[in-house]
């Protein structure tokens, strides 16, 4: 197999796993306090946020050990802690979204202000499942670029 092909399959196998230990962390393994918290104002939301994300960071982590060792994929753990880092940031930046999709003021968490000044406010005001789906399609296109990040410089075996 080529180093490219082998490169792709490891990034195939990175988003797969990754993809998998989101659900896990973001569905099974998060507090329900944390769920209910990790959006609110202050120090008790920030507190909650990190509190879901180290555990969810966590469960990505160990699922990438596991498939790296398992499968032999030949990680480069530099890169692949470099990915997981992408992916606990930017679904750090997610989660303090929760609750405040529909919020079109200019106190609007970031990301719910990106989402209303592309077009996405009548859709995130409107729709009530509308916050939770820009939510993990923002996770979805994050994990892609986590996996990326994994998967390029690997130890050849």
């Amino acid at each position: 197999m080529s180093s490219n092909t082998t490169t792709a399959a490891a990034f195939a196998a990175a988003y797969a796993v990754l993809t998998a230990a989101h659900e896990g962390g973001d569905y099974l393994i998060q507090r329900d306090t944390d769920a209910r918290d990790k959006g609110k104002e202050g120090a008790p939301g920030r507190a909650a946020c990190l509190r879901h994300v180290a555990s969810y960071t966590a469960t990505q982590g160990l699922a990438l050990l596991a498939a790296d060792r398992g499968l032999r994929i030949g990680l480069n753990w530099r890169r692949a802690t470099a990915g997981l880092a992408f992916s606990a940031a930017t679904h750090y930046l997610a989660d303090r979204c929760n609750g405040h999709w529909p919020d079109d003021t200019d106190e609007a968490p970031f990301l719910v202000r990106v989402a209303h000044a592309a077009g996405k406010g009548g859709w995130l005001q409107r729709d009530p499942s509308a916050g939770a789906l820009a939510d993990q399609a923002w996770h979805k296109v994050c994990i892609a670029i986590a996996a990326a990040v994994a998967a390029s410089g690997r130890n050849h075996q």
